[in-house]
């Protein structure tokens, strides 16, 4: 049965998560910011608009005497009196607005207003039309509107008078309208940017859902998982690389399968080897004594070559039982048997029954005891110190010690040491190190998997001078 891995609840809220997030919130800012910015300037635009056509309206009714015959308030040639300049002035002059009037280089002051205030270059086009311009005067805005003053002949012809008029009219209440169109524009941006944030979590979600499942597939098929398998919805190109995660896993899993199979024929076939070779080993070692007692009256030539077959086989021997003790972690059938032992005693027998008692110092506390599989103990004793004694040199020293965390053994030589290019390898199968070459290889990786099946580790340090291997094992 196949296993559909579940999605992952995690949350990213950096990576393309976040980028996804802060772009489509951008683009939402944007857009709304640029319809609001344009929705402002025609709003205003139409209504400055309107309010200045109104206002030159104003000016040229009053003026082409739809209100006021102006040339009727001066008679004479003469230049108009204060009164007739002030009725102008009253007739012309908006709500809250100002005239300014001047006729001939004479100005005519409306409170604080004065032809000061007016442009050149208006002041110069507005002698012979009509102009406007909006402009900001102590902060507010105003409409400008300049314009000659004609005078209607009874034959209904127009002449100059050499009057200048300047209306100033204010925006005071268009600019608060728009002030008052600005804050709802801007609660309805902040509005449009909570919505377009959480649409935005929504749709990355969504979107980034099957790249989560993809990554946490890819996770549970690096754990070991190879039956993990994705849910393929839609036909989208995230479908589509699902499927093609599905048909790589499918493809991987097979291939592993093969392997662990081939794996598994390989190690059943040196493991039958290895029992295969025991017994004809037997019969060569039970020869062996036979054979060591004959050599002392052989010959020297012949004698060397008996000496010879017989270190082989006991080389022979010592590579099949380490053989058969691999092959015995690898189907995982190695068992401990714990008890409590001395240690002391355990190291000693180690090293007597090797006939290493004289070469090696064991700095032991008596009366330490501890938990351990003794065979297996003894097994990773022999090999450490027959590792320090083959290819280290002397004095070769074993140390052990109860602490907090469990029990510690330490076993270092004073040769040359172990290349520092070497020392993350030694543990591996068959690997051996610069000169240390006439052992098989399996000694440390077997002493290494005895303490990893105890809970403890065994690691290596080099020394100055020789080689220092730790081992610790945690209490039973």
């Amino acid at each position: 049965m196949k296993r559909t891995f579940p999605p992952s609840t995690k949350r990213m809220y950096t990576g393309l998560r976040g980028r996804l997030v802060i772009t489509f919130t951008l683009i939402a800012v944007t857009a709304s910011a640029v319809v609001a910015g344009i929705g402002y300037e025609f709003v205003k635009s139409r209504m400055i608009g309107r309010a200045e056509q109104v206002a030159v309206s104003n000016v040229r009714d009053i003026l082409e005497g739809s209100r006021v015959p102006v040339g009727a308030l001066w008679p004479g040639d003469g230049p108009p009196t204060d009164e007739e300049i002030s009725a102008l002035q009253k007739s012309l002059r908006p709500q809250g607005g100002k005239v300014v009037v001047r006729y001939e280089d004479y100005p005519y002051p409306d409170g604080d207003f004065d032809t000061k205030d007016v442009p050149g270059d208006l002041a110069a086009r507005a002698t012979q039309r009509m102009v406007a311009k909006r402009m900001t005067i102590g902060g507010d805005m105003w409409l400008l509107i300049g314009t000659p003053v004609w005078r209607i002949e009874p034959i209904h012809t127009a002449q100059p008078t050499g009057m200048t008029v300047f209306v100033f009219a204010p925006l005071i209440e268009e600019e608060r309208l728009l002030s008052g169109l600005r804050q709802p524009l801007a609660v309805a941006g902040v509005a449009m940017l909570i919505i377009a944030l959480s649409l935005g979590l929504v749709s990355a979600r969504q979107l980034l859902l099957p790249v989560r499942r993809l990554g946490s597939a890819a996770r549970a098929l690096g754990a070991g998982h190879l039956d993990t398998r994705l849910p393929v919805h839609g036909q989208d190109e995230l479908a589509e690389l699902t499927a093609t995660f599905n048909d790589t896993a499918a493809a991987l899993e097979r291939s592993v399968t093969e392997l662990r199979a081939l794996e598994a024929m390989s190690r059943r076939f040196v493991a039958d080897v290895s029992h295969e070779l025991r017994t004809p080993l037997t019969a060569m070692t039970a020869v062996t004594d036979m054979l060591s007692e004959e050599a002392d009256r052989l010959p020297p030539e012949p004698a060397a070559a008996v000496r010879l077959v017989l270190r082989e086989i006991a080389r022979l021997r010592t590579l099949i039982e380490q053989l058969i003790e691999a092959s015995r972690f690898d189907s995982g059938t190695a068992t401990l048997n714990v008890d409590t032992v001395n240690i002391v005693d355990v190291v000693c027998d180690c090293l007597e029954m090797r006939g290493w008692s004289d070469r090696v110092r064991v700095n032991v506390p008596e009366g330490l005891a501890f938990s351990v599989d003794p065979r297996r103990f003894d097994v990773i004793v022999a090999n450490l110190v027959g590792n320090a004694l083959r290819h280290g040199e002397l004095p070769v020293m074993v140390t052990a010690r109860s602490t907090p965390n469990g029990l510690e053994v330490k076993v270092r030589d004073h040769g040359k040491g172990i290349p520092a290019k070497d020392l993350p390898f030694v543990f591996n199968r068959f690997y051996k190190a610069g000169a240390r070459g006439d052992g098989s290889g399996l000694g440390l990786s077997i002493a290494r998997a005895n303490a990893q099946l105890h809970g403890g580790t065994i690691s290596v340090r080099a020394q100055r001078p020789g080689t220092l291997f730790t081992v610790w094992l945690p209490p039973a």
